[in-house]
Parts: structure tokens; sequence; C-alpha cells
């Protein structure tokens, strides 16, 4: 949960996109820690295999909405000159 939240916070007050696209995944990893911790509550009983398989898609899909975020903050870099997104308030 805390990472979750640390991820959140930064993903709130940092500006600039490398920043936002770490954030995020923070926030996935605390997501996945928490279907782990999960999946084996009791120790008597084996844990789940589900959430397991659960993380595993999680991070492939994690891995490929990185490379995806990281050329699109390429392609703003390229468009703008600069790694953050134009605030409309400020104009």
């Amino acid at each position: 949960m805390g990472l979750f939240v640390l991820g959140l916070n930064a993903l709130i007050v940092h500006a600039h996109l490398l920043r936002k696209i770490l954030a995020v995944n923070v926030m996935s990893t605390g997501v996945f820690l928490v279907l782990v911790a999960l999946s084996s509550r009791t120790e008597d009983v084996l844990p789940d295999p589900v959430p397991h398989a659960m993380v595993i898609t999680g991070i492939v899909v994690s891995v490929s909405a990185t490379a995806l975020a990281l050329i699109l903050m390429l392609k703003v870099n390229r468009a703008t000159g600069k790694n953050e997104l134009p605030d409309r308030g400020r104009e």
C-alpha cells in the first residue's frame, strides 16, 4: 500500500514525464506486492497460483506500457523541446 501511495504522490507532484512514468511503475509494483502477499495468507494451505499468474501477466503488460510511454515521451520532447506536458492553466 505504501508503494502505491508513494507512486501516486510522485505522479501528482512531478511535472517531468519520465518521473511520471517511473511513478506509475512504482504504483504497479505496489499492486503486485499486495497480490503476492494475498496469495499466501495462510501457512497451512498452498499458495493460490492465480494471483501469481496475474502478477506475471501484469509485469509483461507493465513493461509494454512503459515502452509505449517512453516512446510517447520522446515524441513530446521532439515536438515541444521539453519533457513536460504543456500546462494549459498557465497559458
